[in-house]
């Protein structure tokens, strides 16, 4: 079992400083919210003390947070009363915002030469999911074990906080018959997305990567949006590397904080909730 995981931490949270009036906030989330880091906005606790809480509850037992030199916060947070006891806690520094190919290669030291879980650090995750995916054994042939999570756009919806229209946005996911990885979509246009069926699985980067996707974040060029793409290197380790990416579906919903209008559901949602640390 994979026993490592990445915690993509290093965002500007554009989405979650842009305004909005209509969404009451109390004076601490509103401070977090107009700084952009997500993963530290209160919702009972931190955020992010949900999302370690469940790695270490899916049998997870070191963690490293990728944040950006400016995120002090974070540091001194889980550097006090909060320091995690269930899981050893480091960080990996990403200098630039330059995209998720960068801010993953920015971790390959920690992993030291594993595969590690790969996830957003504003996404709290269903522990099954995460279990299920540090499971997973090699592909036959292969020396280390690669997957991803997909959900079904019913699941994301049914039981989850987040809009059918941020849905639609999602990264769709295409899985051969035996179960690997075929494509993977991102920002899917009508048409394309018509190809993938009524009921699409979708990514919500949660991610078993093996040591060859250092190699593949290197080897990408910036995105449309100028910026390194996971999803780019992920096409690059499958395509020319001979990767092969196992999916599992996962039959629970995800909590999404990409804004400041998910703060109140997501704090409703996660009241009486137990954190270990």
């Amino acid at each position: 079992m994979t026993k490592k995981a990445v915690i993509l931490a290093r965002g500007l949270g554009s989405r979650m400083r842009k305004a909005d009036p209509g969404t009451p906030l109390d004076p601490a989330q509103q401070a977090a919210a107009d700084q952009g880091v997500k993963a530290m906005i209160p919702v009972g606790r931190p955020f992010l003390d949900y999302v370690l809480s469940g790695l270490a509850d899916a049998g997870l037992e070191a963690v490293c947070l990728v944040i950006g030199p400016e995120h002090d916060a974070v540091r001194a947070h889980y550097g006090g009363a909060a320091r995690p006891r269930r899981i050893a806690l480091s960080y990996a520094i990403q200098e630039r915002p330059l995209g998720t190919a960068d801010a993953v290669g920015s971790a390959e030291s920690f992993a030291a030469g594993q595969s590690v879980l790969v996830l957003n650090a504003d996404n709290l995750y269903p522990r099954s999911a995460i279990a299920s995916l540090a499971s997973l054994p090699p592909c036959a042939g292969a020396s280390h074990p690669a997957g991803l999570v997909g959900f079904r756009q019913t699941t994301l919806l049914a039981g989850g906080n987040i809009p059918p229209e941020r849905i639609r946005a999602f990264a769709l996911i295409s899985v051969t018959g035996d179960g690997i990885l075929q494509g993977i979509i991102e920002k899917p246009g009508e048409l394309e997305s018509r190809r993938f069926g009524v009921n699409p699985l979708i990514s919500m980067n949660l991610w078993l990567l093996p040591p060859t996707i250092y190699g593949a974040c290197r080897a990408v060029s910036p995105s449309p949006r100028g910026e390194l793409e996971l999803q780019d290197a992920v096409r690059y380790a499958m395509e020319v590397l001979g990767e092969r990416f196992r999916v599992i579906e996962s039959e629970a919903p995800v909590l999404d904080l990409s804004n400041r209008g998910d703060i109140p559901a997501v704090a409703s949602r996660l009241a009486g909730v137990e954190v270990r640390l």
